[in-house]
This record gives structure tokens, C-alpha cells and sequence, in this order.
């Protein structure tokens, strides 16, 4: 085959239907030519970060089309906006310029994010018919003479992780903690590189740009580590979380009535297992491709179902996010210290939302009056003042975090159901027996009790409606079926086959997995190569005729 009889408009066209994702035999020929190319101008540093920005811009075109626009134009606005920051006396000026950076970010955010599920809401509460407008796509149409316009406002992908690392970006530069980068196209490249791009993790600015002046280095171990974090998240998505997603999990929440309650609650489980090998496995390809480069990326998670209690879990489950809430919303309010004015006027502004989104007309007043109720309780005991202000901190916090993961009321409820736990925690680890007991029943009882909460709280978080959340509880607990439950085990035998390996996997000792990790790393050329067809072989007999997509790619 010539050069010219290649189809190279469909190489450079974006293909809705077929975005470039990590799973697609495409990324891995793109990738292959951008390491080759890489490994040419590696040693010049200024055209190595503007190589890689663009490459990622390419990246960004094949994964969401033009949209793209959407990032550089968030990429030259914090560039800009973090110098003015940056160079204001401290004072009123300085802060202007971080609430217009802050301004921006947020609007672009909840413009394309929630403003389909606010008018919506608005619609259903008063009985209106108000319409969004894709004020985007008619700008694209008249820039680029198309006519591709869409009533509907689409959600660009990733635009929660690339937001969300240029508030960090410009707060730390605020905060004096980095100086801003100083040539646009480094501070691209720190935005828009692609392995992390559309799914995490959320990089700091602290933890890559001084990455981003070092010269290329990568050892021989650290070159096997890459390709056994790229093998190992490969295996995760597709070898175990798109199998039990595409046999078992997406047959349940199609239609949960069909099934028995002893199979919704398996489902619940796989579900837990399926999310975290999608969006670990993408966070290790991610790490193990910006590895290969030269580039190091934070670790998202950590072994999260091995946590004793739900506070442990979110500080092993999607850390990168965990801790971006905790050091951007959480402590500003107060923290664990003391509640704030941010505090206050969040809640107001939650409960403005509630009340316009659900048209409860009684939830002012209610909120009114349990805020008079927590007045005069402070007033009769100080003692209670930080109690109540930290936990209404935290609830804030959990609630907005899963308010991110979605423009769904299923994702309020899941965000709220695991606020609520933290806050019940707080109080119950003073008094509870097994919190620092070391007998490994108590261990094994409360880790799988945390394992089986954060399952219970997943029905909202994969049901698509409260009407199927609901059928999935009524299944559970009128028709659980347990007289089926062999016939059901035997007819789902690979599934659950694969369930049990993930889950012993997942239990395994880290010091185990780390020599296992290091053995790998450690092997010969030749033998990792091997290694490397048979696990690639292995994983590509699971494929499904339709890619599944990465579960986060819609956060």
C-alpha cells in the first residue's frame, strides 16, 4: 500500500462514533509515532513541551472533535490570567484577578456541564419551556462553515479534569505556592498532556511544571515498570471490568425487574469491582504512557476496598480528587476547624438550588429552621459550634463532589449517602470496638462491611433514574431469590470467575504486588516482550464488537 492510496482524512477527521481512547488499536499506532518522533527531540526541551502540546491538542480533536476550542481557550485564559495574579500586590487587585480566573473556569464548567439539567428542573418545578441554547455550536458553525449544530448542549469530555487542574493552577499561583509558567506553550502542555487529559488524575501544578524543565531520564527498571502499569491497566478495563459489565452488569440495570434480587445485589457488587478496574486501569495506562515519556503522574489509587472505614476509602479512592476537594472547598470553608462565610453561603446557595431544581416550596423554611434550631443549640452549649459547622463543611464538600460526577439528582443522592456516612463515622470511631482491634475477624468484618456500604451507595450512582434505583431496592428486598441463586452463580460462572480473581487480586498483601511489579520490571528484554504478546493476546480474545467506553469519560 502507497503512501497516497492511505485514507488520510479519516487518520485527521474526528469520528464521534470512534473517539481515540486508550482501548483502540488507533491510540497505540498514534502513540507509537509520537514516541518515535519523541525520542528524536527529547534533549531539546522547549521543542519537546511544544511538540507534546500540540500532539495533545491533536489528541483532544480526535477524542471530542471541536471542542477542542473549548480547551485552548481555557489553556490561553489561565496563561494569561495567572501572570496578572501573579504580578498584583497583594491586596483587592490581586484577588479580582483570581475571582475572574475562578469566574471563568466555573462558568465554562457549568455552562456545558449542568445548564441542560438546570432548565430542566427549572421546566419540570414551574410548569415552563425554556430552551438552552448551544451558543458553541453556533459559533463553530459560522467559524468553520459547517452545519453541524445540535440543540442540545454536549458535554466536552474530560472538561471536569482539565477545569478543575487549571483552578489548582491558578489558586496555587494566588497562593504563592508555584510561580507561574512563564512561555504559553509549557503551560499547555501542562494542561492538555494527553495521557491524563480527559480522565485524570488531576495533576498539580507543584507536582508537574518543575517536570516540565527537567532534562528526559528513564531507567532501564522504570522503563518496565511503564509497560507493566500500561499491561496491568489494559487487563483491568478490558480483560475484567468490560467482561462483567458487558455479560452481567449492563443485562441488570437494563431492566432489574427481570432479574432476582440475589442477581441485582451480585450485579451492585460487579459493578463496584467494574468501576474501579475502569478508571484504575485508565489511571495506570496514563501513568505507565507518561512514564515511557519521561513524565511522572500521581497515584490515584490505593488498594480503595482494602479501607476499614469510609473516611479511609476516600482517602484511597480517586486521591487525586479527594485531595483537590480537601485542599480547594473543604479547608477554605474551615476544614475540621470551624465553619466560615463560604460555608453559609454555600449551603444558601444549595439550598437555592434544591428548592428552584425539585420546586419544594417548604425546603427554605425547613433549612431556616434547622439553622435557627443549630443557633440556639450553640448559644446553650459553644462546645457545639464546631461540630456543627465542620460537619456541614463536610457535607458541602461530599455533595459538590458528587454533584461533579454528574448533572443527575442520582449523583446528589450517592454524593450526600456518603457525606452522611463520613459525618456518622466521625462520631461512631470514638466509640466503636473494632477500630483498633487487631484480630484480622474484626479486620476482615469491617472491610468488607465499608465494601459493602460503598456498593450500597453505587445503586444511584449507575442507576440512570430514581425509578430504576428503585427497582433495583425493590428486587433486593421482595424477590431476592435465594433458591436461584445456584443456577444463577453456574449460569454466570465466567463472571463470577472473573469477579473472585479481581476481588483476590485486589486483597492481595501491597508488598506482594510489589515484588510482583518488580519482577516484571526486572526481566529480560526478550522475556518482556513475550510476556507482553501473550497478556495482549489474552486481553484482545474479550473484546466486544462495541468498545465500552471508559466509565469517567463522562465526568
Amino acid at each position: 500500500m502507497s503512501l497516497l492510496s492511505i485514507d488520510w482524512s479519516g487518520i485527521f477527521a474526528y469520528d464521534e462514533k470512534a473517539p481515540l481512547i486508550f482501548t483502540r488499536f488507533f491510540f497505540w499506532g498514534f502513540f507509537a509515532v509520537v514516541l518515535a518522533i519523541y525520542s528524536i527531540i527529547h534533549k531539546q526541551r522547549a521543542l519537546r513541551n511544544a511538540y507534546l502540546f500540540f500532539v495533545s491538542l491533536f489528541f483532544y480533536y480526535k477524542s471530542s472533535g471541536l471542542f477542542v476550542c473549548i480547551l485552548l481557550f481555557s489553556t490561553v485564559s489561565d496563561y494569561v490570567l495567572a501572570l496578572a495574579i501573579h504580578g498584583a500586590r497583594p491586596g483587592l487587585k490581586k484577588k479580582l484577578w483570581l475571582a475572574l480566573s475562578l469566574s471563568i473556569n466555573l462558568l465554562l464548567l457549568c455552562y456545558f456541564k449542568y445548564a441542560h439539567f438546570l432548565i430542566e428542573n427549572i421546566n419540570h418545578a414551574f410548569g415552563t419551556h425554556f430552551h438552552e441554547v448551544n451558543y458553541f455550536a453556533q459559533f463553530a458553525n459560522g467559524l468553520f462553515g459547517t452545519n453541524s449544530l445540535v440543540d442540545r448542549i454536549l458535554l466536552p469530555v474530560g472538561i471536569s479534569f482539565f477545569t478543575f487542574q487549571a483552578i489548582s493552577y491558578a489558586m496555587d499561583v494566588y497562593r504563592g505556592h508555584v510561580a507561574p509558567v512563564r512561555n504559553i506553550l509549557d503551560y499547555g502542555f501542562f494542561v492538555s498532556f494527553f495521557p491524563q487529559l480527559v480522565a485524570g488524575p488531576i495533576t498539580r501544578a507543584a507536582e508537574f511544571i518543575p517536570q516540565v524543565y527537567k532534562e528526559f531520564s528513564l531507567t532501564r527498571a522504570q522503563f518496565g515498570l511503564a509497560v507493566f502499569w500500561i499491561l496491568n491497566g489494559l487487563a483491568k478495563k478490558m480483560l475484567i471490568g468490560d467482561y462483567i459489565a458487558v455479560n452481567f452488569i449492563d443485562r441488570v440495570f437494563l431492566d432489574p425487574l427481570r432479574f432476582t434480587g440475589f442477581e441485582n445485589l451480585m450485579a451492585l457488587y460487579a459493578y463496584s469491582l467494574q468501576v474501579y478496574c475502569d478508571f484504575s486501569g485508565y489511571t495506570d495506562i496514563a501513568i505507565g504512557v507518561a512514564l515511557l515519556m519521561g513524565f511522572r503522574l500521581p497515584v490515584n489509587f490505593n488498594s480503595p476496598y482494602k479501607a476499614r472505614n469510609v473516611g479511609e476509602f476516600w482517602k484511597r479512592w480517586h486521591m487525586s480528587l479527594s485531595t483537590w476537594l480537601r485542599d480547594y472547598l473543604y479547608i477554605p470553608m474551615g476544614g475540621n476547624r470551624s465553619g466560615s462565610v463560604f460555608s453559609w453561603i454555600m449551603l444558601g446557595f444549595i439550598g437555592a438550588a434544591f428548592t428552584l431544581l425539585t420546586g419544594w416550596l417548604w425546603l427554605p423554611v425547613l433549612m431556616l429552621s434547622l439553622v435557627a434550631l443549630g443557633v440556639v443549640a450553640v448559644r446553650l452549649s459553644p462546645a457545639l459550634n464546631n461540630v456543627i459547622t465542620t460537619n456541614l463543611n463536610l457535607m458541602i464538600t461530599m455533595l459538590i463532589g458528587g454533584l461533579w460526577h454528574g448533572a443527575s439528582w442520582m449523583f446528589v443522592i450517592w454524593g450526600a449517602l456518603n457525606g452522611l456516612a463520613l459525618v456518622i463515622y466521625k462520631f461512631w470511631k470514638k466509640i466503636s470496638p473494632w477500630e483498633h482491634s487487631k484480630s484480622w475477624v474484626a479486620h476482615a468484618w469491617v472491610v468488607f462491611f465499608t465494601f459493602s456500604f460503598i456498593t450500597f451507595t453505587r445503586i444511584w450512582f449507575r442507576s440512570d433514574s430514581l425509578e430504576t434505583a428503585n427497582k433495583v431496592l425493590h428486587q433486593i428486598g421482595n424477590d431476592f431469590g435465594w433458591h436461584l441463586a445456584g443456577d444463577v452463580i453456574w449460569g454466570f460462572r465466567s463472571v463470577f470467575a472473573l469477579m473472585t480473581v479481581g476481588l483476590i487480586i485486589h486483597w492481595l498483601p501491597s508488598s506482594f504486588k510489589q515484588r510482583y511489579r518488580d519482577g516484571f520490571a526486572a526481566l529480560p528484554m526478550w522475556a518482556m516482550v513475550l510476556v507482553t504478546a501473550g497478556v495482549i493476546v489474552v486481553i484482545y480474545q474479550t473484546v466486544t464488537a462495541d468498545m465500552v467506553p471508559f466509565i469517567y469519560f463522562q465526568f
